[in-house]
């Protein structure tokens, strides 16, 4: 497409000779604004990813993917057969039967906080990865009998909890007397401290033995609610047909993304502002190569006449500029490609870098709901901020090159 001559005359006008600095300067300074655009969206857009998947990784691994409850809202009588119904339903791959309830956490050590109390049987709370594989403390072999329970770290570091100590539920729910209702209170021996990485579930989660949830709630031999987990979590409305028919009762299902909709779709939301933001950065940057290229045309005037006059065609001039801008363009996106990569595999060594240096909290879990700063990478993401910049740029490039293949040999000449 470009010729030698070509190549060597672009590549001429774009270094800097006395007189033409400012030019270069200009040139030197879109090729950062593009270096810059093209790796910040790069960074933003992965973070974004990795924000969004984290937080549905920890979502979906601590709860189910469907709930299913009682049409009548009651706790579930026949809870037993109705999970062994489930499990064998197409598309699930487990069910686990839960009690729950919203409670009061204390601690002789002082402080007091509010959360959510989880009933669930020994061996499903072992099977269940996202816990069994982050125990900081403890064991969950000690998980069983009236006594029991497993509560997060960060719960533990608020009131002051270690292995062994006892920490009191409070529940709302308390037995009427002459005097008015009073609460229910009752002592839990913590066997374990998990620590899955997302700030909610970290201080306001515990999980008691079934036996012992049925018992502090009242509810008898009952569950609240069956957990159900699917081997395609991404479209959990498809299962409903399935669920309702293995359940063989009226039952009342939630999936994960009529529970978690409004949030998602604010991340989603946030996540397209900040693309469109973005590529405003790159946009500016394309203006600078207008404007670079424009001074480029309008400094070498006269040379444009001489290799006119040489013989050098309308198209060989508009391909030279072309080319000189298209080189800012392409050079600034791969600086900006490799710069935004590299920014991503490193990221959370970065942010703790930067947080000792300004000794301030970048990344706070109980605003951004995770401990670490996540960063995924989507090759579709990477292509349209390298797309983004490799347009743009070329775009910036045919009004100069235009104006430069424009230019009437014998008007230069003469004014000069």
């Amino acid at each position: 497409m470009f010729d030698a001559f070509e190549r060597m005359v672009a590549f001429r006008y774009l270094r800097a000779r006395k007189g033409e600095r400012f030019v270069s300067i200009i040139a030197v300074f879109s090729l950062i604004g593009i270096a810059l655009g093209v790796a910040t969206l790069i960074i933003v857009m992965s973070v974004m990813n990795g924000f969004r998947e984290e937080l549905l990784t920890r979502i979906l691994g601590l709860n189910g993917h469907l709930g299913v409850h009682a049409a009548d809202r009651t706790p579930l009588s026949d809870w037993v057969a109705l999970t062994e119904r489930l499990r064998a339903a197409p598309g699930v791959v487990s069910a686990t039967p839960i009690v729950e309830g919203q409670v009061l956490f204390t601690s002789e050590a002082g402080g007091a906080t509010g959360g959510i109390a989880r009933g669930i049987r020994p061996e499903d709370l072992r099977a269940r990865r996202i816990i069994a594989e982050n125990i900081r403390a403890g064991s969950l072999e000690e998980f069983r009998g009236e006594d029991a329970i497993v509560i997060g770290t960060r719960l533990a570091f608020r009131l002051g909890l270690a292995v062994g100590d006892r920490i009191t539920l409070v529940s709302p729910q308390g037995r009427a007397t002459v005097i008015g209702t009073i609460p229910r209170l009752r002592a839990f021996r913590v066997v374990a401290l998990f620590e899955v990485g997302m700030h909610e579930y970290d201080s306001a989660f515990v999980f008691l033995p079934m036996a012992a949830a049925q018992s502090y709630f009242q509810i008898g031999d009952a569950a609240h609610q069956i957990e159900v987990f699917l081997a395609d979590p991404t479209r959990p409305r498809a299962a409903h047909a399935a669920i309702r028919a293995a359940a063989g009762m009226p039952v009342r299902i939630l999936d994960w993304q009529e529970l978690n909709s409004s949030f998602f779709a604010a991340v989603q939301v946030q996540r397209n502002v900040m693309f469109l933001i973005l590529t405003l950065i790159i946009l500016v940057a394309a203006f600078n190569i207008v404007s670079s290229l424009i001074m480029l045309v309008k400094d070498k005037g006269r040379d444009i006449a001489v290799l006119r006059t040489m013989g050098a065609t309308r198209g060989a001039i508009l391909r030279i500029f072309l080319l000189a801008g298209a080189s800012i363009g392409v050079a600034g996106t791969a600086i900006g490609f490799a710069l935004g990569l590299l920014f991503c595999a490193h990221i959370e060594e970065i942010r703790q870098l930067v947080q000792s240096l300004s000794g301030t909290e970048l990344f706070s879990p109980e605003v951004y709901y995770l401990t670490q700063l996540p960063a995924v990478v989507d090759p579709v993401d990477v292509a349209q901020a390298v797309g983004m910049g490799l347009v743009l740029s070329f775009l910036a490039t045919i009004y100069p090159a235009w104006r430069a293949a424009r230019t009437d040999p014998v008007v230069m000449l003469r004014h000069e």
